[in-house]
Order: C-alpha cells, then sequence, then structure tokens
C-alpha cells in the first residue's frame, strides 16, 4: 500500500520516516519529496509497505501524531489526476 505523510518538519529525515513506519512492519520505500529549485523538503512524502494490515495499522495509529516535533497527516494515498492543462500561464477568455 503507497501512504501519504503530509504536514512532516522540513528536517525529518527519509531514514526517520522509514523508521517510524516500520514500527508497524516492513516498508518498501520511504521519500521525501524535495523542491528541485530550493533543494528542500516539501513537507510531505510517500512510504510504501507491501502489506495492507500491517499499513493499515499504520496509518490508523500514526495519524494526528507528533513526528520530529510536527502533527502529521497520515492516510493511504491517492491517485494522482491527470490534469491536460500542462500551461503555467494565465487564460482569460473575453
Amino acid at each position: 500500500m503507497n501512504i501519504f505523510v503530509a504536514k512532516l518538519n522540513y528536517d525529518t529525515s527519509e531514514d526517520t520516516l522509514r523508521d517510524t513506519f516500520e514500527q508497524f512492519g516492513e516498508v518498501d520505500s520511504a521519500k521525501i519529496i524535495f523542491d528541485r529549485e530550493r533543494g528542500r523538503s516539501k513537507g510531505f512524502g510517500f512510504v510504501e509497505m507491501p502489506n495492507d494490515d500491517e499499513a493499515n495499522a499504520a496509518i490508523s495509529q500514526l495519524n494526528d501524531t507528533e513526528l520530529d516535533g510536527r502533527t502529521i497527516v497520515v492516510k493511504e494515498a491517492q491517485p494522482r489526476e491527470r490534469n491536460n492543462n500542462r500551461g503555467g500561464g494565465f487564460n482569460r477568455r473575453y
């Protein structure tokens, strides 16, 4: 199961994220998303756990708990919606 973790402390490491979730079972990966331009954490990440029961236990027990001084949000990751509007500009119709 892919798990979304939000409101992370910007200093939280991927190792800390992995260690936190390994308390509930096997972790395939723990990834924090970084801003390419600034090189710092965006404050969220993803944890992949192969066992759904262990993943659900982690979600229910870690959601709204403190990690590195921040109260985190933990939930099952949802597929990203496809956005065909790839432009970054502003379209105005007159």
